[in-house]
């Protein structure tokens, strides 16, 4: 190879490389982010941070900006619909790229609003770093999620609301604190636990964050380094927080109904990890009827079922605090993957016998489908309300 030819290859090679990282904070807590993100800046001059906030009523966003030496920008900007997804699309990207662009920052953090989920916001910047994208000099390295320790275990499993708390995200945010905690670290790379957590808030941390991803215990052992030293799979975080994660756990024992301790959940632990799983579908009208038993109370789940008026349809479970959503996720087709209902709880309580009895009831019988399902097409859809009209 002749020396121009090498220095051709090598000068390509670093148009390839990013010459900049972007992280980003998820958290519920304000203080906590606040507090993470000015500790991080000051840990490293060439970092400089993001912060996003919505003012729902006023249809505003507020955009600071700052690095070591302090407040670089502070503008509230207009928007058409004040939601987050609109905010980093239009404002938070755009930035992003100008702010990695500037010689003074290689890192850049975007810090969330409070109780946004991080996962739409990582997939947007997860396209806009590909290698045609506005944000093609950076890479996406780590998102991180701030949790308090102290108060865990209510926040995660008890049923108050974001707005309760005063911190809902839009006026017609409906969610329960333990559905944004919960969304927050399945999806993180990085778990940072501020506080002392008692052992259950500890243990229900683990098994509700990925098995890959990282724990940090103390927010002042957060570095820049350990954001920047990241490699963000956006693909293999939305698959642990899609509903179907649940099939894909291995699971032991035979029969319709079993109990495992896997990913995060030792055999000592005081966070308890039940899946409930059967080839049958729901009977609809026996699920309604169990569906409190199954949906409510001190526990986080989540999971896929199928119907026998909709075998086609693959169905949401996601539930949290005491609040159940329901939905059609699409078709089983898609997925390339056997119909199965399959529920995953977690929580610290006695539930798990009444939790197996109440699945079993709401499971459709042989007789009940012995036909294919035909006889449920002539019957009326209880669930429509929830899933829609059938196609």
């Amino acid at each position: 190879m002749t020396d121009r030819a090498h220095h051709r290859n090598l000068s390509h090679l670093d148009r390839m490389t990013p010459r900049a990282e972007v992280s980003v904070i998820a958290s519920c807590d304000g203080v906590l982010r606040a507090s993470a993100v000015f500790g991080v800046v000051m840990d490293d001059q060439r970092t400089v941070a993001l912060f996003h906030d919505i003012d729902v009523e006023e249809g505003r966003l507020h955009r600071m900006v700052v690095d070591a030496s302090g407040v670089v920008e502070d503008d509230w900007l207009e928007m058409e619909h004040a939601c987050v997804s609109c905010a980093v699309r239009e404002d938070a990207i755009p930035t992003l790229s100008r702010l990695v662009a500037d010689s003074r920052w290689d890192h850049a953090v975007l810090a969330l609003p409070v109780t946004a989920e991080s996962l739409p916001a990582a997939r947007a910047l997860a396209g806009a770093t590909h290698h045609d994208g506005p944000l093609r000099e950076a890479r996406l390295a780590t998102v991180a999620c701030l949790v308090e320790g102290s108060g865990i275990e209510d926040d995660l499993l008890g049923d108050a609301s974001l707005a309760e708390r005063g911190i809902a995200l839009v006026e017609e945010d409906e969610r329960v604190v333990g559905e944004c905690v919960a969304a927050q670290l399945e999806h993180a790379d990085l778990v940072v636990v501020a506080g002392d957590p008692d052992a259950t808030g500890s243990d229900l941390i683990d098994a509700l964050r990925g098995k890959d991803s990282r724990r940090l215990d103390g927010l002042h052992h957060l570095t820049t380094a350990m954001l920047r030293a990241g490699r963000h799979d956006a693909p293999a975080a939305e698959r642990r927080c899609h509903p179907l994660h649940a099939l894909h756990t291995e699971t032991s024992g035979t029969g319709d109904l079993s109990s495992t301790p896997p990913g995060h959940v030792a055999p000592t632990s005081r966070a308890w990890m039940l899946h409930l799983h059967s080839d049958r579908p729901f009977h609809p009208e026996r699920l309604l009827e169990n569906i409190e038993r199954l949906g409510s109370g001190r526990l986080r789940s989540r999971g896929v079922f199928w119907l026998p008026n909709r075998p086609d349809t693959m169905c949401l479970w996601d539930g949290a605090g005491g609040q159940l959503s329901i939905g059609a996720l699409g078709t089983w087709d898609e997925v390339r993957h056997p119909r199965r209902t399959h529920l995953v709880f977690i929580g610290t309580g006695d539930e798990r016998r009444a939790l197996q009895v109440a699945f079993d009831q709401c499971l459709a019988g042989p007789d009940d489908v012995s036909d294919g399902g035909l006889a449920w097409l002539d019957r009326e859809d209880v669930l429509e309300p929830w899933l829609g009209e059938r196609q």
